[in-house]
């Protein structure tokens, strides 16, 4: 019997392409793609004070594009490419067409798809980072910040972990999507970079009210949704794991959030929006590395735990804690991305299940990832303490590699630009940086509607004349 015509193999589409894996993997990466852009940035718009919505927004748009370009000028290769060391790939372009509609190195679709798939992994770690240290970082710091920290730091994270030749790899450290390389390394990394940048003005320190909650919802729905594309493309097929990852990813998130607002609830005595939007981003965080590889009824343990660790360390230890007390970090990146990710990856190493494990890795030595639940029930003990033992170290290693270099990183920016903002522009806030607002109307001053970048009135419509004459409400309503 012959296959139909749309199935047939042609030069566009070889035999070794599963046209489904492949169109599946692209929605995938466009899910993640929006988690960040334009999820995160209007998450961060949204949550910090007005005056910063501007520059927080655009430091993740700029983060989004500037990791897009050097990943495939470079980080790709460094990240899966041809080892150099047991922990990094040798830097090469991933640009030409010989390379790009080959079979990629996992999965049946191209290399094109994995580059794209694995840059908006890359480039989500990098806006995570921002949030620790939004409302004081310099702009021109950050934009240096972005490709050496891509290059130095998060390559050799992936390298190690998801990389067939990285040493955690062949140890076998379970991270199914991304709790490590990406949740661990952007809070450890964000604390880290907000350490050495300093804290924001004091003024803005004590009070930091989000200017438009409606907003952060919004974008914390996006970055909920778009979860679907971050867990459930981590097999790199359209699978039955990919359906209990995405499954999996959800009921975590959801019981996290319960959890978190009923803690806000007894504890305060009033259910908060923004803790509810923390609770979601935890048990996001912590199912991520065990995504497809538990049972369901874990990841709901696994969001009770993730809704009331981290609201604890966030909400209670946070002020009995020197170090935690002294870094200004902005979002919590350091409870809600660090301590949920470590959370997740220890779980993993507890709950994981050797069958659904052969299901995601599909290798022969498969039987070696076994948490250590199952590790005890089978009678496979040191099996499970062995798998407990290299989750362990794998947390360790991340959060070695990302004090050590995001510290090297910063202190290097420190030589040629500074890396806070001056006092002016720290009391201002987005006019001085970007010559524009958020939410500015005409009346918010001459000085906005003038900046090169503003050109909505036209200066002979409205002359300075009519401005010193008009009463400010008047301007509203103009």
């Amino acid at each position: 019997m012959e296959l139909p015509k749309n199935l047939l193999p042609d030069e566009a589409s070889p035999e070794w392409l599963n046209k489904a894996d492949n169109a599946w993997q692209l929605t995938a990466a466009t899910l993640v793609g929006l988690q960040s852009i334009p999820g995160l940035v209007i998450l961060y718009g949204g949550m910090v004070k007005k005056k910063w919505a501007v520059n927080s927004a655009f430091m993740a748009l700029y983060a989004f594009a500037a990791v897009i370009v050097c990943w495939v000028g470079w980080g790709f290769q460094m990240a899966f490419g041809d080892k150099l060391t047991d922990f990094w790939g040798k830097p090469g372009v991933a640009l030409d067409d010989k390379f790009l509609l080959g079979q990629a190195f996992l999965g049946y679709f191209p290399n094109a798809t994995m580059v794209l798939f694995q840059s908006v992994f890359a480039a989500i770690t990098l806006i995570l980072i921002a949030g620790a240290v939004l409302g004081r970082m310099n702009i021109r710091a950050w934009m240096m910040f972005v490709p050496l920290w891509l290059t130095f730091s998060y390559t050799i994270g992936v390298y190690s972990i998801w990389c067939p030749d990285g040493w955690l790899a062949k140890l076998g450290v379970i991270d199914f999507s991304g709790g490590y390389v990406i949740h661990l390394s952007s809070g450890v990394a964000g604390f880290t970079a907000a350490y050495w940048v300093g804290p924001r003005e004091e003024k803005d320190r004590a009070r930091f009210p989000p200017n438009n909650i409606l907003m952060t919802l919004a974008g914390a729905g996006l970055v909920w949704m778009g979860w679907t594309g971050f867990n459930g493309g981590a097999p790199y097929a359209a699978s039955t794991d990919a359906s209990l990852a995405a499954l999996n990813t959800h009921v975590c998130a959801a019981t996290s959030l319960l959890t978190w607002i009923t803690l806000d609830t007894f504890i305060f005595g009033k259910p908060s929006v923004i803790g509810a939007v923390q609770g979601i981003i935890t048990g996001l965080v912590c199912i991520t590395p065990a995504a497809g590889v538990v049972q369901c009824w874990a990841a709901i343990l696994m969001g009770i735990i993730s809704g009331s660790v981290p609201w604890y360390t966030m909400m209670v230890l946070h002020d009995k804690i020197k170090l935690l007390r002294h870094v200004d970090d902005t979002m919590g990146m350091f409870h809600t991305h660090a301590i949920a990710g470590s959370l997740g990856g220890i779980l993993t190493g507890f709950f994981a299940v050797p069958k659904l494990s052969r299901l995601f890795y599909m290798v022969p030595d498969w039987d070696k990832y076994i948490g250590l639940a199952y590790g005890l029930q089978s009678g496979r003990t040191s099996a499970g303490f062995r798998q407990m033992a290299v989750q362990l170290a794998g947390v360790a290693f991340i959060v070695c590699l990302n004090i050590v270099s995001t510290s090297l990183i910063c202190l290097f920016i420190k030589l040629i630009v500074p890396l806070r903002m001056s006092d002016e522009e720290l009391k201002i806030g987005d006019d001085e940086i970007h010559g524009e607002q958020a939410y500015a109307l005409w009346a918010d001053g001459w000085r906005f509607e003038n900046s090169k970048h503003n050109s909505v009135y036209d200066a002979e419509e409205f002359p300075s004349s009519v401005m010193e004459k008009t009463p400010r409400h008047d301007l509203q309503m103009v």
